[in-house]
Protein backbone atom coordinates (compact mmCIF):
# COMPACT_ATOMS: atom_id res chain seq x y z
CA UNK A 1 0.00 0.00 0.00
CA UNK A 2 1.08 3.21 -0.86
CA UNK A 3 2.70 5.70 2.27
CA UNK A 4 0.93 9.36 1.50
CA UNK A 5 4.55 10.45 3.06
CA UNK A 6 6.11 9.38 -0.38
CA UNK A 7 3.82 11.71 -2.04
CA UNK A 8 4.85 14.28 0.32
CA UNK A 9 8.36 13.75 -0.35
CA UNK A 10 8.28 13.61 -4.12
CA UNK A 11 6.45 17.07 -4.17
CA UNK A 12 8.88 18.35 -2.06
CA UNK A 13 12.14 17.21 -4.12
CA UNK A 14 10.21 18.52 -7.21
CA UNK A 15 9.77 21.80 -5.99
CA UNK A 16 13.30 22.35 -4.23
CA UNK A 17 15.07 20.37 -7.17
CA UNK A 18 17.48 18.24 -4.69
CA UNK A 19 16.96 15.79 -1.95
CA UNK A 20 19.18 18.01 0.58
CA UNK A 21 16.65 20.72 -0.02
CA UNK A 22 13.59 18.39 0.50
CA UNK A 23 15.20 16.63 3.45
CA UNK A 24 15.56 20.32 5.11
CA UNK A 25 12.32 21.49 3.86
CA UNK A 26 10.40 18.19 5.90
CA UNK A 27 13.02 18.53 8.46
CA UNK A 28 14.01 14.76 7.69
CA UNK A 29 17.38 13.13 7.11
CA UNK A 30 18.34 12.68 3.32
CA UNK A 31 18.68 9.04 3.60
CA UNK A 32 15.09 9.10 4.75
CA UNK A 33 14.07 11.56 1.71
CA UNK A 34 16.36 8.94 -0.56
CA UNK A 35 13.92 6.63 0.95
CA UNK A 36 10.48 7.53 0.22
CA UNK A 37 11.71 8.37 -3.39
CA UNK A 38 12.76 4.77 -3.97
CA UNK A 39 9.87 3.26 -2.43
CA UNK A 40 7.82 5.75 -4.58
CA UNK A 41 9.41 5.00 -7.79
CA UNK A 42 9.02 1.24 -6.82
CA UNK A 43 5.63 1.19 -6.52
CA UNK A 44 5.14 3.26 -9.63
CA UNK A 45 6.88 1.50 -11.86
CA UNK A 46 9.26 4.12 -13.52
CA UNK A 47 11.95 6.54 -12.62
CA UNK A 48 10.31 9.74 -11.46
CA UNK A 49 13.64 11.85 -11.85
CA UNK A 50 17.29 12.18 -13.37
CA UNK A 51 19.48 12.49 -11.24
CA UNK A 52 22.52 15.26 -12.55
CA UNK A 53 25.39 16.64 -10.25
CA UNK A 54 23.60 19.89 -9.42
CA UNK A 55 19.79 19.03 -9.52
CA UNK A 56 17.48 16.59 -9.61
CA UNK A 57 15.28 17.10 -12.87
CA UNK A 58 11.98 16.08 -13.30
CA UNK A 59 11.09 13.03 -15.81
CA UNK A 60 7.92 13.14 -18.19
CA UNK A 61 6.19 11.01 -15.81
CA UNK A 62 7.61 12.89 -12.96
CA UNK A 63 5.81 15.83 -14.02
CA UNK A 64 2.47 14.15 -15.08
CA UNK A 65 2.30 12.63 -11.32
CA UNK A 66 3.36 16.23 -9.93
CA UNK A 67 0.85 17.64 -11.40
CA UNK A 68 -1.77 15.40 -10.27
CA UNK A 69 -1.08 15.08 -6.81
CA UNK A 70 0.30 18.64 -6.00
CA UNK A 71 -3.19 20.40 -5.13
CA UNK A 72 -4.09 17.91 -3.25
CA UNK A 73 -1.22 17.22 -1.21
CA UNK A 74 -0.88 20.80 -0.89
CA UNK A 75 -4.55 20.99 0.76
CA UNK A 76 -3.97 17.92 3.28
CA UNK A 77 -0.29 19.91 4.37
CA UNK A 78 -3.21 23.03 4.79
CA UNK A 79 -5.27 20.91 6.70
CA UNK A 80 -2.80 19.54 9.11
CA UNK A 81 -1.42 22.72 9.71
CA UNK A 82 -5.17 24.66 10.49
CA UNK A 83 -5.94 21.09 12.62
CA UNK A 84 -2.39 20.17 14.65
CA UNK A 85 -3.08 20.52 18.15
CA UNK A 86 -1.27 23.31 19.01
CA UNK A 87 0.70 22.97 22.41
CA UNK A 88 0.01 26.78 23.70
CA UNK A 89 -3.49 25.39 24.67
CA UNK A 90 -4.53 28.86 26.35
CA UNK A 91 -3.46 30.90 23.25
CA UNK A 92 -6.10 30.05 20.16
CA UNK A 93 -5.07 30.43 16.41
CA UNK A 94 -7.35 31.94 13.31
CA UNK A 95 -6.51 32.11 10.15
CA UNK A 96 -7.42 35.38 7.73
CA UNK A 97 -7.63 35.09 3.95
CA UNK A 98 -7.02 38.54 1.83
CA UNK A 99 -4.76 39.64 -0.54
CA UNK A 100 -1.37 40.35 -0.20
CA UNK A 101 -1.30 44.30 -0.44
CA UNK A 102 -4.52 44.62 1.72
CA UNK A 103 -2.29 42.43 4.56
CA UNK A 104 0.55 44.86 4.13
CA UNK A 105 -1.71 48.44 4.33
CA UNK A 106 -3.61 47.15 7.26
CA UNK A 107 -2.61 44.19 9.40
CA UNK A 108 1.24 43.46 9.34
CA UNK A 109 2.64 45.99 11.87
CA UNK A 110 0.18 44.93 14.19
CA UNK A 111 0.79 41.29 14.31
CA UNK A 112 3.06 41.76 16.81
CA UNK A 113 0.85 43.09 19.51
CA UNK A 114 -2.05 40.63 18.84
CA UNK A 115 -2.75 38.27 21.77
CA UNK A 116 -3.53 35.36 20.05
CA UNK A 117 -1.84 33.44 16.70
CA UNK A 118 -2.53 34.26 13.25
CA UNK A 119 -2.28 32.26 10.04
CA UNK A 120 -2.69 34.46 6.69
CA UNK A 121 -3.12 33.08 3.63
CA UNK A 122 -3.50 34.85 0.21
CA UNK A 123 -5.10 33.71 -2.86
CA UNK A 124 -8.17 34.31 -5.14
CA UNK A 125 -11.31 35.20 -3.63
CA UNK A 126 -13.32 31.78 -4.55
CA UNK A 127 -10.79 29.83 -2.97
CA UNK A 128 -11.31 32.21 0.16
CA UNK A 129 -14.85 31.96 0.24
CA UNK A 130 -15.08 28.12 -0.29
CA UNK A 131 -11.83 27.88 2.40
CA UNK A 132 -14.26 30.00 4.82
CA UNK A 133 -17.62 27.85 4.18
CA UNK A 134 -14.87 24.22 4.50
CA UNK A 135 -13.52 26.00 8.12
CA UNK A 136 -10.12 26.30 6.65
CA UNK A 137 -10.64 29.98 6.96
CA UNK A 138 -12.26 31.90 9.73
CA UNK A 139 -12.42 34.92 8.41
CA UNK A 140 -11.99 36.74 4.92
CA UNK A 141 -11.81 40.20 3.24
CA UNK A 142 -13.33 40.28 0.13
CA UNK A 143 -15.14 42.33 -2.65
CA UNK A 144 -16.59 39.24 -3.50
CA UNK A 145 -19.76 37.64 -1.92
CA UNK A 146 -20.93 33.89 -2.58
CA UNK A 147 -24.10 32.39 -1.80
CA UNK A 148 -23.34 30.61 1.26
CA UNK A 149 -26.08 29.58 3.77
CA UNK A 150 -23.54 29.41 6.65
CA UNK A 151 -21.83 32.70 5.94
CA UNK A 152 -22.19 36.12 6.39
CA UNK A 153 -20.80 39.33 5.45
CA UNK A 154 -20.46 42.61 6.67
CA UNK A 155 -19.21 45.53 4.39
CA UNK A 156 -16.91 48.21 6.10
CA UNK A 157 -15.48 49.91 3.46
CA UNK A 158 -15.69 51.52 -0.35
CA UNK A 159 -12.43 50.80 -2.44
CA UNK A 160 -12.23 53.05 -6.09
CA UNK A 161 -10.15 51.86 -8.58
CA UNK A 162 -8.42 54.85 -10.62
CA UNK A 163 -5.22 55.61 -12.74
CA UNK A 164 -2.52 56.29 -10.62
CA UNK A 165 1.02 58.10 -12.57
CA UNK A 166 4.30 58.65 -11.19
CA UNK A 167 4.91 62.04 -10.56
CA UNK A 168 7.08 63.01 -13.49
CA UNK A 169 4.73 62.10 -15.95
CA UNK A 170 3.25 65.27 -17.66
CA UNK A 171 -0.15 65.14 -17.75
CA UNK A 172 -1.62 68.51 -18.56
CA UNK A 173 -2.52 66.90 -22.29
CA UNK A 174 -4.10 64.41 -21.19
CA UNK A 175 -6.76 66.43 -18.40
CA UNK A 176 -7.38 67.96 -20.91
CA UNK A 177 -8.62 65.77 -23.64
CA UNK A 178 -10.95 64.58 -20.80
CA UNK A 179 -11.72 67.60 -20.31
CA UNK A 180 -12.83 68.33 -23.72
CA UNK A 181 -14.26 64.39 -23.55
CA UNK A 182 -12.03 63.55 -26.19
CA UNK A 183 -12.09 60.02 -25.26
CA UNK A 184 -10.90 58.18 -28.43
CA UNK A 185 -7.65 60.57 -28.19
CA UNK A 186 -7.49 60.23 -24.30
CA UNK A 187 -7.69 56.84 -24.83
CA UNK A 188 -4.70 56.89 -27.61
CA UNK A 189 -2.25 58.99 -25.18
CA UNK A 190 -2.70 56.25 -22.39
CA UNK A 191 -1.53 53.61 -24.95
CA UNK A 192 1.48 55.76 -25.22
CA UNK A 193 2.43 55.51 -21.38
CA UNK A 194 4.60 53.07 -19.64
CA UNK A 195 2.10 50.65 -18.40
CA UNK A 196 2.94 48.54 -15.06
CA UNK A 197 0.54 45.18 -14.13
CA UNK A 198 0.66 42.68 -11.72
CA UNK A 199 0.62 38.82 -12.55
CA UNK A 200 -1.91 37.63 -10.85
CA UNK A 201 -4.64 40.25 -11.11
CA UNK A 202 -5.51 42.15 -14.31
CA UNK A 203 -8.85 42.35 -13.98
CA UNK A 204 -8.92 45.59 -12.81
CA UNK A 205 -7.48 47.10 -15.81
CA UNK A 206 -10.01 45.01 -17.95
CA UNK A 207 -12.95 46.47 -16.20
CA UNK A 208 -11.50 50.34 -16.20
CA UNK A 209 -11.15 50.25 -20.04
CA UNK A 210 -14.25 48.64 -20.89
CA UNK A 211 -16.11 50.65 -18.86
CA UNK A 212 -14.38 53.87 -19.85
CA UNK A 213 -13.76 52.92 -23.48
CA UNK A 214 -16.38 50.00 -24.13
CA UNK A 215 -14.00 47.31 -24.98
CA UNK A 216 -11.12 45.38 -23.73
CA UNK A 217 -7.62 46.95 -23.56
CA UNK A 218 -6.10 46.21 -26.64
CA UNK A 219 -2.28 46.20 -25.17
CA UNK A 220 -0.28 44.19 -22.65
CA UNK A 221 1.39 46.24 -19.47
CA UNK A 222 5.13 46.89 -19.96
CA UNK A 223 6.64 45.37 -17.01
CA UNK A 224 4.70 42.71 -14.89
CA UNK A 225 5.43 42.55 -11.60
CA UNK A 226 4.60 40.18 -8.29
CA UNK A 227 2.22 42.57 -6.59
CA UNK A 228 0.11 46.13 -6.41
CA UNK A 229 3.46 46.94 -3.77
CA UNK A 230 6.08 46.54 -6.72
CA UNK A 231 3.95 49.14 -8.90
CA UNK A 232 3.56 51.57 -6.43
CA UNK A 233 7.49 51.02 -5.64
CA UNK A 234 8.23 51.19 -9.46
CA UNK A 235 6.29 54.11 -10.51
CA UNK A 236 7.02 56.06 -7.49
CA UNK A 237 8.72 59.63 -8.76
CA UNK A 238 8.48 58.06 -12.25
CA UNK A 239 6.75 58.19 -15.22
CA UNK A 240 5.12 54.85 -15.15
CA UNK A 241 1.22 54.20 -14.96
CA UNK A 242 -0.91 51.37 -13.30
CA UNK A 243 -5.02 50.89 -12.47
CA UNK A 244 -5.06 49.72 -8.65
CA UNK A 245 -7.61 50.42 -5.82
CA UNK A 246 -6.98 54.06 -4.31
CA UNK A 247 -6.85 52.87 -0.67
CA UNK A 248 -3.59 50.91 -1.59
CA UNK A 249 -1.89 54.20 -2.65
CA UNK A 250 -2.47 56.87 -0.09
CA UNK A 251 1.15 56.36 1.46
CA UNK A 252 2.90 57.64 -1.79
CA UNK A 253 0.17 59.70 -2.48
CA UNK A 254 0.41 61.70 0.56
CA UNK A 255 4.32 62.24 -0.16
CA UNK A 256 3.75 63.47 -3.85
CA UNK A 257 5.46 60.33 -5.41
CA UNK A 258 2.31 59.51 -7.34
CA UNK A 259 -0.77 61.14 -8.29
CA UNK A 260 -3.92 60.12 -9.40
CA UNK A 261 -4.34 60.66 -13.20
CA UNK A 262 -7.95 59.50 -13.78
CA UNK A 263 -11.13 58.57 -11.62
CA UNK A 264 -12.57 57.55 -15.10
CA UNK A 265 -15.89 59.00 -16.51
CA UNK A 266 -17.83 56.38 -15.22
CA UNK A 267 -15.51 55.12 -11.76
CA UNK A 268 -15.74 51.83 -10.62
CA UNK A 269 -16.27 51.13 -6.59
CA UNK A 270 -15.95 48.19 -5.11
CA UNK A 271 -17.19 47.33 -1.19
CA UNK A 272 -15.12 45.34 0.51
CA UNK A 273 -17.02 42.78 3.22
CA UNK A 274 -15.47 40.93 6.49
CA UNK A 275 -16.58 37.11 5.73
CA UNK A 276 -16.76 34.91 8.20
CA UNK A 277 -19.05 31.60 9.90
CA UNK A 278 -22.35 32.21 11.41
CA UNK A 279 -21.79 31.90 15.26
CA UNK A 280 -17.69 31.48 14.98
CA UNK A 281 -15.81 30.24 18.05
CA UNK A 282 -13.25 32.87 17.14
CA UNK A 283 -15.79 35.53 17.57
CA UNK A 284 -13.68 38.05 20.20
CA UNK A 285 -10.12 37.77 18.40
CA UNK A 286 -12.52 38.18 14.84
CA UNK A 287 -13.91 41.63 15.86
CA UNK A 288 -10.33 42.78 17.23
CA UNK A 289 -9.33 42.09 13.80
CA UNK A 290 -12.15 43.76 12.15
CA UNK A 291 -11.37 46.84 14.29
CA UNK A 292 -7.90 47.02 13.32
CA UNK A 293 -9.43 46.91 9.69
CA UNK A 294 -11.80 49.54 10.45
CA UNK A 295 -9.23 51.81 12.09
CA UNK A 296 -6.85 51.34 9.63
CA UNK A 297 -9.60 52.64 6.57
CA UNK A 298 -10.59 55.36 8.26
CA UNK A 299 -7.22 56.94 7.96
CA UNK A 300 -7.42 56.43 3.97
Amino acid sequence: MVNLEWFRTFKAIYETGSLTGAAELLFISQPGVSLHLGSLEAYVGYKLFDRTSRKMVSTERGQVLYNYIQESIGKLEEAERHFHKSTEKDVPTISIGMCFETFQFTLESYLPTLPFNVIIKFGDYPQMLSDLDNGILDLIITPQKGDYKGLVFKPFFKEKIVIVAGSQLPAAEFKTLVKDHDLMAAQDWLKQQTWYGTAGDMEHLRKFWHLNFGKRPDFKPNFIVPNMSSILRCISSGKGVAVIPDFLSKKELDAGNIHVLWEGNKRIENTLFFGKRKGSVYSAQIELIEGIFEQEMVKS
